[in-house]
């Protein structure tokens, strides 16, 4: 796995990310640290992808597991250390999983397996902060009604 990371020049702290999967993310900074407030915060983006791989492993898990999985949704909220390195000191991830008729034991053990064996994003991050997380069920028909 590669990516690029390119300065957007001297006005600013614009930063473009090209992954060698063939995607573009942009980055920047606060103004009081030179940047223009144009996109996200690289740490955002970390936050940002510890959340997208958490969730993917749930709904993955979930669908192996033959369960009707129809959405989720996961807020991070996280602190960080007061003097640098800033690492994340806490993070608590919030599920909102919908579907029908899911136990609330299936989708514990999908978290679960999610941050205890394949979320590599979170393994990373585990060195320096404490995660929790709570999970919310919402029971929701398959099909939309049109």
């Amino acid at each position: 796995m590669e990516c690029t990371v390119q300065w957007g020049g001297p006005d600013g702290m614009l930063f473009i990310g090209k992954t060698g999967s063939g995607h573009v993310a942009a980055m920047d900074g606060a103004p009081e640290g030179g940047g223009n407030n144009l996109a996200p915060r690289p740490m955002e983006m970390v936050l940002l992808g510890t959340g997208g791989c958490t969730a993917y492993d749930v709904v993955l898990i979930l669908k192996r597991g033959r369960h009707k999985v129809t959405g989720c949704d996961v807020k991070l909220t996280a602190e960080r250390a007061d003097k640098d390195p800033k690492v994340f000191t806490k993070i608590h991830f919030a599920f909102s999983v919908s579907g029908q008729n899911l136990s609330t034991q299936a989708v514990e053990r999908a978290v679960q397996l999610s941050h205890e064996k394949y979320c590599s994003a979170s393994a990373m991050l585990q060195g320096s902060a404490q995660m929790t997380w709570s999970v919310e069920i919402v029971d929701s028909p398959l099909t939309q009604p049109t």
